[in-house]
């Protein structure tokens, strides 16, 4: 039996929060501010995770990563996009190059 991938389970703890009092729970506090703030909040952590790239702290990078990732899920939690979506795009891109696949826009 497989274990399931890290951001599966917390794409699962993230759609169980979904209905969570806000006050007891940040990912319900989110969702509870709709789309347009959980996409404002993954874009200020994903210019954070830019800046510790930028400026080569490893470790501030991962931590900024990590929360990068977590404002993604919710976001795309907001945006009622299960993350077996963006698996199955990520799979059909494997089947296609980069190169060919710009080329194609």
């Amino acid at each position: 039996m497989s274990v399931p991938h890290p951001l599966d389970r917390l794409a699962a703890t993230i759609e169980a929060r979904r209905g969570a009092d806000p006050a007891s729970s940040w990912t319900a506090q989110l969702l509870a501010k709709g789309p347009a703030k959980c996409a404002e909040k993954f874009g200020e952590e994903a210019v954070e995770a830019i800046i510790e790239a930028v400026r080569g702290d490893r470790a501030r990078l991962t931590a900024e990563a990590g929360d990068a990732l977590y404002h993604l899920l919710v976001m795309l939690a907001a945006c009622d996009v299960p993350l077996s979506e963006v698996w199955a795009e990520l799979e059909r891109r494997e089947a296609q190059s980069g190169v060919a696949e710009k080329a194609s826009r």
